[in-house]
C-alpha cells in the first residue's frame, strides 16, 4: 500500500488529520508534547521546537520556514 491509501484509509474511518498523524507516529511523547502546545495555542512553544529541530540535523530555520510560507502564502 503506498503513502496516499494509507491516507485515505484513515479518511475513511473517520480519522482527523491529527488522529492520521498520531496512528502514523504511534506512541511518541515528544510528538504528544507538541500536538498539546498547538492545541493549547503555544505557537512560540511549536516553533521553538522546529528551531530545536532544524539546529540539531544543521538546517537553517530562518530559510527553510520562509520556504514553507512560500508554499502557502503565508506572509
Amino acid at each position: 500500500m503506498n503513502f496516499i491509501n494509507g491516507i485515505k484509509n484513515y479518511m475513511l474511518k473517520g480519522l482527523t488529520p491529527k488522529g492520521i498523524i498520531k496512528n502514523m507516529v504511534g506512541n511518541n511523547p515528544v510528538f504528544d508534547n507538541l500536538i498539546d502546545m498547538a492545541d493549547n495555542g503555544n505557537t512560540q512553544g511549536v516553533e521553538e521546537f522546529a528551531r530545536n529541530i532544524c539546529k540539531q540535523k544543521n538546517i537553517d530555520f530562518e530559510k527553510e520556514f520562509g520556504e514553507f510560507k512560500r508554499n502557502f502564502d503565508i506572509n
